[in-house]
């Protein structure tokens, strides 16, 4: 069966984690992808848990009442906050289907005291690994996570698990007829 998806952002990296993400899931569909920019109404650069999931939301949102023939609807946000004086990074992803929604928040990883720094004086996060690494656009690339791992894990798997990790929901639906 054929499913449409339309993802909130026109950056490769969230189209290619989305997309991988419900393939692994729902391995008995097939699946278009539709990448839509769509406002988050949150700062460039989320800097809290809170804003970051309401950019996902926003996004998500933005994006059903734009492209309306689609069978789930996702935004995908990256932010940072702070654990104790550490910045950290992670993503929230969204999904909305007429069905109902689910949500996941990425794995976190701290980011160096250097980065941290360039972020805290307003650069983005990305803006700010290109500055340290010597890159260009490496948020549409494997991003910091990529970078400070060596693409053991990438800022695509990163988001991808958690794609999986929002669709649960869908997946088991006689589990979270609350929600869907």
């Amino acid at each position: 069966m054929m499913k449409k998806i339309v993802v909130a952002s026109q950056n490769p990296v969230k189209v290619e984690a989305v997309l991988n993400g419900f393939e692994r899931l729902f391995p008995e569909n097939r699946f278009t992808i539709e990448a839509v920019d769509a406002p988050s109404g949150v700062t460039a650069q989320p800097m809290s848990d809170g804003e970051c999931l309401k950019g996902a939301k926003n996004r998500a949102k933005n994006v059903k009442s734009s492209v309306m023939d689609a069978d789930f609807w996702v935004g995908v946000e990256g932010g940072c906050d702070y654990l104790g004086d550490d910045l950290v990074a992670f993503a929230w992803v969204v999904v909305y289907s007429e069905e109902g929604e689910g949500c996941a928040r990425t794995a976190m990883f701290r980011l160096p005291d250097q980065i941290q720094k360039l972020v805290e004086s307003g650069l983005e996060l990305g803006d700010a690994d290109d500055q340290v690494f010597r890159r260009t656009n490496s948020k549409q690339g494997s991003g910091a996570v990529g970078l400070l791992t060596d693409d053991v894990v990438t800022r695509t798997t990163l988001y991808e698990q958690a794609v999986i990790l929002a669709l649960i929901p869908f997946k088991n639906p006689d589990l979270y007829s609350e929600s869907l």
